[in-house]
């Protein structure tokens, strides 16, 4: 199994560069707290909340999946330079249109960067009405 690195609250981190690390690889989830049933519910995931990645031909965010429990709801997938390319600075974003069924959504998002692995957000939970 790969490892999973998760992120950590930065303002418990000392150093700046730890910081730009762990938060500029960190997917964020960002949705309505509830959904109706049959209802298109929208769920964005912006990977780096104060700073941006880079995208570098050896250094990107390849892909961002959301999963609602372990069934993958969706992924996107980016190649180098989609974000702009050779030493620009930007943030994967995605958003993903579910209609979800009932009960709750135990929403997760995982990004890959292909220099630094996998990335997984704190999951998020959604009352299905």
């Amino acid at each position: 199994m790969p490892k999973v690195n998760r992120y950590v609250d930065i303002s418990t981190v000392d150093r700046e560069a730890k910081k730009d690390y762990i938060d500029r690889h960190s997917p964020f989830i960002h949705c309505a707290g509830s959904a109706k049933a049959g209802e298109k519910f929208q769920v964005s995931v912006k990977v780096g909340k104060e700073y941006t990645h880079p995208d570098d031909p050896d250094h990107f965010i390849e892909s961002v999946k959301l999963y609602n429990g372990e069934s993958i709801l969706g992924e996107a997938r980016f190649l180098s330079g989609t974000l702009g390319g050779l030493g620009a600075k930007s943030q994967a974003e995605v958003t993903f249109n579910l209609v979800p069924s009932s009960g709750k959504l135990h929403l997760t998002a995982v990004a890959y960067c292909t220099k630094h692995g996998l990335w997984e957000s704190d999951p998020v939970e959604v009352a299905v009405a």
